[in-house]
């Protein structure tokens, strides 16, 4: 989750995230509905069209990376 919300920092299309958090279609779909439910991630379509849907982080999404890493570096040994 923590991938897909870094390579939405900046907004992505579906492709985009999926190829650059090497995940099936399946499994990012997945995601994207848990992110969406719990409002770390939104998506906006960009242009008018559906095809154009473009996803972002949320401030909340971004708390969420912030406590992430916090807690890989209090695991890390």
């Amino acid at each position: 989750m923590a991938n897909i919300l870094n390579n939405s920092i900046e907004g992505a299309k579906k492709t985009q995230l999926m190829y650059g958090c090497n995940m099936s279609f399946k499994q990012l779909e997945a995601y994207l509905n848990v992110l969406t439910e719990k409002k770390l991630i939104h998506k906006r379509v960009h242009d008018g069209s559906k095809d154009s849907v473009i996803y972002e982080i949320t401030k909340k999404g971004h708390s969420f990376l912030r406590y992430y890493g916090s807690l890989k570096a209090l695991l890390k040994v």
